[in-house]
């Protein structure tokens, strides 16, 4: 795991995009090869097959992004592949959606360990996802695919 960013240093961005290293992103297709290097002439070491599939940017190079998914395991992607919209993974099973950012608040639905939701808003410690036509409010330690102190709106 990499080192945490001290709060007052720069985030590192990427050489080729600009955009912060690392950051995540998806899946775009139903099926994308993760190469052992940034080149189609490099060996294949996994075959993604779940659209939507959050993973982490480790590295960029020219249209090749280095990404690693939710075990740790990953290479190198074509960037053609990987799309900016923001999924989660569920790891904890039968997790609660509630109608708001509560404890307390209703709860509106169950997701299953393993599912893939869409990343809405964020705030300290609570995310609000969307999974099989629900949508609801989830505690971020039950989630992959967002930072731990990361807030969104």
């Amino acid at each position: 795991m990499a080192p945490a960013q001290a709060a007052d240093q720069p985030a590192t961005r990427g050489p080729v995009t600009n955009l912060p290293l690392p950051r995540f992103v998806s899946l775009k297709t139903s099926e994308g090869n993760a190469r052992r290097g940034p080149s189609l002439s490099q060996r294949i070491d996994w075959v993604y097959t779940r659209r939507g599939l959050p993973l982490e940017v480790t590295a960029e190079f020219g249209h090749w992004r280095r990404v690693r998914d939710r075990d740790g395991a990953g290479g190198w992607v074509h960037y053609s592949l990987l799309s900016g919209v923001r999924t989660v993974l569920i790891e904890q099973d039968m997790v609660e959606m509630h109608a708001q950012p509560s404890e307390d608040a209703e709860t509106l639905a169950q997701a299953e360990i393993g599912v893939v939701a869409r990343l809405g808003e964020c705030t300290a410690t609570w995310c609000r996802i969307t999974a099989g036509g629900e949508r609801g409010w989830v505690r971020k330690s039950a989630l992959w695919g967002v930072k731990a102190d990361e807030t969104r709106e």
